[in-house]
């Protein structure tokens, strides 16, 4: 019997977009991306969210404006998730009320983590067990991180359904013995867990 619903968090339950912390300075999306680019933000973000530090990572750069940029992202964080997704929340809201177990694994950096918390206080609230890659120093698909968080809830792989927008760690959860399902909207999560008797 499944007894556990575990979320990602960015781009299932909030929105998270990376230019939003510096297009009030540079002006244009268009002008961020160039500088996302330039740095290999994506790559840089990865490491952050696996544990390095923003300002270690900012000191890596040549440019001088650039560094300065990125070493602001932690203090601008908050700029980057700017709202919940749409209908996802309910759903959660719905599942707690039928006595269904929430958890999270996020793969989020340890310095940026409180700044979503503050946000979105219920974050900090509603999951029995969120496992934070930045504090673990381990990222989604390893199964390490799958492996953490089953130990901490006291949970077996086969007592939990998993919920990703990303499809390499959805496949990560599914072969560590979870289920799991891609998230795409709100409404079709809703068809998932109503398939599986959790709705």
């Amino acid at each position: 019997m499944m007894r556990a619903v575990v979320f990602d968090i960015g781009g299932v339950l909030i929105q998270w977009d990376p230019h939003l912390a510096w297009i009030d300075e540079m002006g244009s999306r268009e002008a961020v991306a160039e500088f996302l680019d330039r740095i290999d933000f994506s790559a840089r973000n990865l490491r952050g969210d696996q544990g390095e530090r923003f300002a270690d990572l900012a000191a890596e750069l040549d440019n001088e404006a650039d560094r300065a940029r990125l070493a602001a992202y932690v203090e601008r964080y908050h700029l980057t998730v700017p709202a919940k997704m749409p209908g996802t929340w309910g759903i959660l809201y719905r599942l707690k009320n039928r006595g269904v177990e929430l958890h999270a694994i996020t793969n989020v950096s340890a310095e940026t983590w409180p700044a979503e918390v503050e946000k979105f206080p219920e974050l900090g609230t509603i999951f029995g067990v969120a496992v934070v890659s930045g504090q673990e120093r381990m990222l989604k698909p390893q199964p390490e991180i799958f492996a953490t968080f089953c130990d901490r809830a006291g949970l077996k792989p086969k007592d939990c359904l998993f919920i990703d927008d990303r499809p390499d760690n959805v496949e990560a959860a599914c072969a560590f013995g979870m289920d799991a399902v891609q998230f795409t909207n709100a409404q079709m999560l809703e068809h998932d867990l109503i398939a599986r008797g959790l709705l």
